[in-house]
């Protein structure tokens, strides 16, 4: 059932062109991501706005406007911005351009924001977006083995790295392993030049990219020389002990059923396992069972162990990403 239609008028201080300018972006561009976003109307005029649509959703526009305004004063925005705010505030299962009110929320109930949670990394604080990141974190911090499950774009193995990074950083933890399985997502692995650590390095990519990001690129490279970081193949974990270490398993989607109880079992004391994957992209042979999958149900009733399970609310790239990920699922459920 449709909510009433409210309209709010507001006002946004200290009155500044620049920053009004910035909040409304190129042709007003950010408002329109805004009103497609939450299916409202917003009308500037000055330093005035006036919000109409489904009361709670004016209420969360108000409350966004509001809160981009503030990051004006320190950032010039941008669309993708604009989509983070989206997500930061709550909001994310409004995001869209179906106008149907899609909000679980009642009437007149306040549009909450998610708990403010920083990971810390030399480089500047990360703050998760949204609700399930900000508790995906905190299950990281609070576990010893931790799943994350969910498509792409929400941040599943950003976070993870930055969790880690932050722990090296602050001496819990004696060494980062990055592992992943080498399957092809239709290219065949041998053919790539260079030994076996060249081959797997492309598949590590978005691992190095945000050890980039929060180490720097220099500082990276000692730490691999030292051996600080590593990076393994899942093969290669097989008759290992890792203890001190923070290990994250990415792509796990592509482990079989044998490989993931075998990486499990290879958790020493003072260590720390993030296992990432999106169930939606399995590059596994056809009619083999997927290790990700199979952990899920058999251990999600084991004590000590977190789930985590992001959908296209919480994607954190393109609002089209979103739409991507909702209309492949909806096609393989008719299937």
């Amino acid at each position: 059932m449709s909510q009433p239609a409210d309209i709010r008028e507001f006002r946004l201080e200290p009155t500044d062109n620049r920053r009004l300018a910035n909040l409304c972006g190129p042709f007003d561009q950010h408002l329109r991501q805004l009103e497609v976003g939450l299916a409202v109307s917003i009308r500037p005029r000055g330093n005035r706005f006036q919000v109409q649509g489904p009361a709670t959703k004016v209420q969360a526009a108000g409350r966004i406007i509001r809160e981009l305004y503030d990051a004006t004063a320190t950032q010039t925005l941008a669309p993708s911005q604009i989509h983070l705010f989206l997500t930061q505030a709550g909001v994310a299962q409004l995001v869209g351009e179906n106008t149907q009110d899609v909000s679980p929320l009642a009437p007149n109930a306040e549009v909450q924001s998610p708990p403010v949670v920083h990971v810390r990394t030399r480089r500047g604080k990360i703050r998760p977006r949204g609700v399930n990141q900000a508790r995906y974190v905190d299950e990281v911090r609070t576990h010893d083995i931790c799943f994350g499950i969910g498509p792409a774009g929400t941040g599943k193995t950003y976070l993870a790295v930055a969790c880690a990074v932050e722990a090296l950083e602050a001496e819990q933890i004696r060494r980062l392993v990055l592992v992943r399985p080498a399957v092809e997502a239709g290219e065949r692995l041998g053919f790539l030049p260079g030994d076996l650590t060249q081959k797997v390095d492309p598949y590590l990519r978005p691992l190095y990219d945000a050890l980039y990001e929060m180490l720097g690129f220099e500082r990276v490279g000692k730490l691999i020389e030292r051996q600080v970081i590593e990076i393994a193949p899942l093969a290669y974990m097989r008759g290992r002990t890792l203890n001190e270490a923070f290990i994250i398993l990415d792509e796990a989607q592509n482990t079989s059923a044998e490989q993931m109880k075998m990486f499990l079992t290879r958790i020493g004391f003072g260590s720390t396992a993030v296992i990432t994957g999106d169930l939606t992209q399995i590059d596994l042979p056809r009619g083999q069972m997927s290790g990700l999958r199979h952990a899920r149900e058999v251990l999600r009733d084991v004590d000590g162990l977190s789930f985590t399970h992001f959908d296209s609310r919480d994607v954190v790239r393109h609002r089209l990403v979103a739409k991507i990920v909702d209309a492949y699922e909806a096609y393989e459920n008719r299937e």
